[in-house]
C-alpha cells in the first residue's frame, strides 16, 4: 500500500540532511539579497546527505559530451555503487571546460568531505547552467563550510536544496510517499527535481534525486531505475535539445532498519512507487518547461510496434508548429497529422484517427466536422490531451511536453545575462 504526501521535501525519509546556501553564482553581491525574494533567486549550492553509507544508482544523459561533474559521478555510482551524498550547484555547468572540470568537482567534494569527516569519493557532484565556464571556487569553496553545518532534515533546509539547484525553473519540484509493506512496516521514498528547458529525451537539462530509508542493492536499485526512467523522465520533451549534465540518482541508506529483496513483493512495492513519483516529477517538468502556458500529454495507440509508437509521440512533441498552434489555441489539426507522417513511423495514411481533449477531429485518415467553439474551450484549458490511433497492432506509448510562447525565445536569448 503506497500513500503519496502532499507535503514533500528530500529528507523525509530517515537519516537524511539538506541543505542550500548562496555563492553568489545568482546574486552578484549575497550581502545586497533581499531575504523577501524566492530562495530560488539567490541560492546556488545545494547538498543532501546520509551520515549512514547508501547504496546508490544513477541513470545520466545520452549526449556524447558529458558535463564534468557528471563525469566524476558516474565514475563513482558504476564503480562503488556507494555513496553518503551529493552536491549541486547551479548557474554554472562545469562542461566543455577540459581536465580542470573533474578537478575542480573534485575539490569541491574534497571540502566538504573534510567537514564531514568522510572520503571525498562518497560525496557525488552535479552541476547545472551556462556551459563553457568553469566552476568559481573563489566563491563556492568559502561557502562549503556554511552548508555541511547547515544540514538538517528540516524541511526548511530540505527546500533550500531544491532551490539551490533551480535554474529557469519557476516552481519546485518535490515528491514523497510511504509505502507500506507486506509485515506492516514502512518506508519512505522522495524526490526532488530541477528542469524548465533543454529537456528532450534520454535525459536533458534536468537533475532529480531520489533518496529512501530502505535497504536495498545498488543493483536491484539501477534496474528499478532504468525501468521508472523509461516512460517518465525520458518521455518529456520541452524544446527538443538534450543537455549535458543530466542525471538521476537513488540512495537508499537502510535507516528504516528495512531490506528490500529482489523479486519480492516488497520489491515490487516499491518499484511501483518509485515509478509513480517519476511520473509525478516527469509532469511536472513539462509543465513547467521555460515559457510554457500549456501541458501537452501525447499519446499513441494501435502503432505497429514499439519504435513506431515511439516515433510518433517524440516527432509531435518535438514540432514547433504544433507546439505553437497549443499556445494559440488554434484546434489546426493539419499539423498534428503531419508531424505523424514526417515521424519515419510506417503506418497506413488512410486509418488514422486523433482526437484533442477528446474531441475527434480527424477520422479514418480525413478531417471531420467538429465544433469550432467546444475546441476552443478545450484549448483554452491549461492540460491538453492529444490522441492519435493508427489500428496497426497493439503497442502504444506517451510524451509530456509543453507549448512554445514568446517567453521561450525571451528566457532562451538572453540566458547568459
Amino acid at each position: 500500500m503506497e500513500e503519496e504526501l502532499l507535503n514533500s521535501y528530500i529528507t523525509m525519509p530517515k537519516g537524511f540532511k539538506a541543505n542550500g546556501v548562496s555563492a553568489g553564482m545568482k546574486c552578484a553581491d549575497p550581502a545586497n539579497i533581499n531575504e523577501n525574494d524566492p530562495k530560488s533567486s539567490y541560492l546556488d549550492v545545494g547538498m543532501v546527505y546520509s551520515d549512514t553509507p547508501c547504496n546508490v544508482a544513477g541513470v545520466y544523459t545520452s549526449n556524447l559530451v558529458k558535463g564534468h561533474s557528471l563525469v566524476r559521478s558516474i565514475g563513482i555510482i558504476e564503480n562503488k555503487g556507494t555513496a553518503k551524498g551529493i552536491i549541486v550547484n547551479s548557474k554554472v555547468a562545469n562542461a566543455g571546460v577540459g581536465a580542470v572540470g573533474v578537478e575542480d568537482a573534485a575539490k569541491i567534494a574534497e571540502c566538504a568531505s573534510s567537514l564531514l569527516g568522510c572520503d571525498a569519493s562518497e560525496i557525488l557532484t552535479a552541476s547545472t547552467g551556462v556551459i563553457g565556464s568553469r566552476l568559481p571556487l573563489d566563491k563556492m569553496l568559502p561557502v562549503i563550510p556554511d552548508l555541511v553545518s547547515g544540514l538538517s532534515a528540516d524541511e526548511e533546509n530540505a527546500h533550500c536544496a531544491e532551490y539551490a539547484m533551480m535554474t529557469t525553473d519557476t516552481v519546485p519540484k518535490e515528491v514523497s510517499a510511504q509505502i507500506e509493506l507486506t509485515d506492516g512496516k514502512t518506508v519512505t521514498i522522495s524526490g526532488m527535481a530541477k528542469g524548465s528547458g533543454m529537456i528532450h529525451p534520454n535525459l536533458a537539462t534536468m537533475i532529480s534525486i531520489f533518496t529512501t530509508d530502505c535497504g536495498i542493492a545498488s543493483a536491484s536499485l539501477k534496474k528499478m531505475l532504468q525501468k521508472a526512467v523509461k516512460y517518465t523522465f525520458n518521455r518529456v520533451s520541452v524544446d527538443g535539445d538534450t543537455s549535458v549534465c543530466d542525471m538521476v540518482v537513488v540512495f537508499a541508506n537502510g535507516a528504516s532498519g528495512v531490506e528490500i529483496e529482489e523479486g519480492s513483493e516488497d520489491y515490487q512495492l516499491f518499484e511501483n512507487a518509485l515509478c509513480e513519483l517519476a511520473e509525478d516529477i516527469a509532469r511536472m517538468l513539462a509543465s513547467d518547461g521555460e515559457g510554457a502556458t500549456k501541458f501537452v500529454e501525447i499519446e499513441v495507440h494501435g502503432a505497429a510496434n514499439e519504435k513506431d509508437a515511439k516515433l510518433i509521440v517524440t516527432s509531435v512533441a518535438r514540432s514547433p508548429l504544433c507546439k505553437t498552434a497549443f499556445f494559440g489555441e488554434d484546434a489546426n489539426i493539419g499539423r498534428i497529422l503531419t508531424a505523424v507522417g514526417y515521424s519515419g513511423a510506417s503506418f497506413d495514411p488512410e486509418k488514422v484517427d486523433i482526437r484533442l481533449s477528446g474531441l475527434l477531429m480527424y477520422k479514418d485518415g480525413a478531417a471531420v466536422n467538429f465544433d469550432e467553439e467546444e475546441a476552443s474551450r478545450l484549448l483554452a484549458e491549461h492540460d491538453i490531451k492529444v490522441d492519435i490511433t493508427l489500428y496497426e497492432g497493439d503497442a502504444y506509448d506517451r510524451m509530456f511536453t509543453c507549448d512554445f510562447s514568446y517567453d521561450y525565445v525571451k528566457i532562451n536569448g538572453s540566458y547568459r545575462t
